[in-house]
């Protein structure tokens, strides 16, 4: 881990360049030299999270052909269906009309190389098509509080709204840390509620 040798206090000093490096990458800076940019702020991002970036190239991978699987089988189920796999844990997020096609999701999510979990928080309901705006909105409110939250290391995390109600998946420095993320999720206009997947990190044995 990075911890093991900068400490946390150091990571903390490096989270915010590394965010504004990784939103650097995303500008349009055009042709060859953009694509340049955009790999190695990403690369640069993944290095000082907790999985690293062996682990961020493995867990995008699994997300990708869970939701290509999600494709083949069912484009309403891509649709519906929202991924995030972290450390092999995948989480299962959205909306669908049926409980036959929760179903399908979690099989199809236990089918692919590398998972080692499946969180299933997918909603069944009549109308699967939730707040997309307010949704985002709820995202980026938390993903800028936790940003500027020098007591949290954000990149660790991931975020997911379906319905105003926020689900979070990573890994916590410790319990105070994932308090403070929690409340701040539960500070944001509208949310209805804060689902917490999140894996606290084990002390450090001296």
């Amino acid at each position: 881990m990075v911890e093991n040798w900068i400490g946390a206090s150091t990571m903390r000093r490096f989270r915010i360049p590394a965010v504004l490096a990784l939103l650097l990458g995303t500008l349009q800076l055009g042709g060859c030299a953009g694509l340049i940019v955009g790999g190695a702020a990403t690369a640069g991002v993944a290095a000082y999270q907790e999985r690293g970036i062996k682990g961020v190239a493995a867990d995008t991978t699994t997300a990708t052909r869970i939701r290509a699987k999600l494709l083949d089988t069912n484009e309403e189920l891509f649709r519906d269906v929202g991924i995030e796999v972290y450390e092999g844990r995948a989480l299962l997020t959205g909306r669908v009309p049926s409980e036959e096609r929760r179903a399908d999701a979690v099989r199809i999510a236990w089918t692919v190389e590398n998972v080692t979990d499946v969180i299933n928080e997918i909603e069944v309901s009549e109308s699967p098509l939730s707040d997309i705006a307010n949704d985002s909105w709820i995202t980026t409110q938390l993903q800028s509080k936790m940003t500027f939250d020098q007591d949290i290391l954000a990149i660790n995390y991931s975020i997911e709204t379906v319905g105003a109600v926020i689900y979070l998946i990573g890994i916590a420095q410790d319990k105070e840390e994932l308090d403070r993320v929690i409340n701040h999720a539960r500070s944001i206009k509208y949310v209805k509620r804060v689902v917490s997947h999140v894996r606290v990190k084990e002390p450090v044995k001296s």
